[in-house]
């Protein structure tokens, strides 16, 4: 069975804490594994949480601050020193190539992987496509040009066994049928259903903006920055962060089934306040309020009915 988990190792903001280290997010997803925003500290973080360099397919970059990015050339460095046997790809906005370089090259080592290259730019768009997913990205809104980025899994098709039995349809005849789209004048919409494929999201550092939006609609896990809570949306808006508050209206419009809230200013102690606002915001969905080296499943399920009410019958 495939394992698709959020693998957390850090929550910070601008300034670390005792509890908090700067961010850093693995996703595992079908034998691939996603670094996004790797900021100080994360090479001792993934030793912690059980993360290895061969784990490391793709990093994602949202933005050039040092707590999304400083990180970097210690991990670039760890993928090297292990000999990585895959090629691994960074996505990081275009505009920054010149932090990219400097982190990559910060001191001496010897290159022993393929690291490709693959900015992002404009307002960003389709970056990748596998047989697991399509990752593509938008443009977000803060200080320095920053990006989000989400994972969609192509749409299936799921068999229904007692209709394969009420067509006489079994065994090997199952797999035809799949590949071929029709067997003995029974067709595949016959004896199967539509299933959507599973979507997550990574927001970080931004304003309210449509790529947040775009971003967030529909998907299995929004992983989403809240730096500060409600009583200081002044602060967010002129630093470029959402509130809670603001997050899980997001989640509650774009019909997210799972919130995930992060990157805490270190001005806050009580985790509890951040679910508090998120709920008393409407989302009534699975929320969870991230803590270093949690590790979150992205569990397969139907779409919650809420959703479907919102946007229509639809796939």
């Amino acid at each position: 069975m495939s394992v698709r988990e959020l693998v957390v190792l850090g929550t910070a903001s601008q300034v670390p804490t005792r509890h908090r280290n700067h961010n850093g997010y693995l996703l595992r997803w079908d034998g691939e594994g996603i670094l996004f925003d790797p900021g100080e500290g994360t090479q001792r973080q993934m030793l912690r949480a059980g993360v290895a360099a061969h784990d490391i397919h793709r990093i994602c970059v949202t933005h050039f601050h040092g707590d999304h990015s400083l990180g970097l050339a210690g991990v670039i460095q760890r993928i090297n020193l292990d000999q990585v046997p895959h090629p691994v790809t960074a996505h990081y906005p275009a505009s920054g190539q010149h932090f990219f370089d400097r982190l990559r090259y910060a001191t001496a080592y010897r290159e022993t992987v393929e690291l490709t290259r693959a900015p992002v730019a404009g307002d960003g768009g389709i970056l990748a496509t596998t047989p697991a997913y399509t990752l593509d990205s938008r443009k977000l809104s803060h200080p320095v040009e920053s990006y989000g980025y989400r994972l969609t899994e192509p749409d299936t098709r799921r068999m229904l066994p007692a209709l394969l039995k009420e067509h006489g349809i079994a065994g090997p005849d199952v797999g035809r049928l799949q590949r071929e789209g029709s067997l003995g004048g029974v067709t595949l919409e016959q004896v199967s259903e539509h299933r959507r494929g599973q979507r997550f999201a990574f927001v970080m550092d931004t304003r309210l903006c449509d790529g947040v939006y775009a971003l967030a609609e529909g998907c299995d896990m929004l992983v989403i920055e809240s730096t500060f809570l409600d009583e200081d949306e002044r602060l967010a808006v002129d630093h470029g962060h959402l509130t809670a508050g603001q997050a899980a209206r997001v989640a509650t419009e774009a019909g997210v089934r799972h919130l995930v809230l992060t990157h805490f200013s270190q001005r806050y102690n009580d985790p509890e306040l951040f679910e508090t606002q998120a709920r008393a915001a409407g989302f009534d969905g699975e929320l969870t309020v991230a803590q270093d080296l949690a590790l979150i499943h992205i569990w397969r399920c139907r779409r919650i009915a809420l959703w479907r009410s919102r946007r229509g019958p639809g796939p």
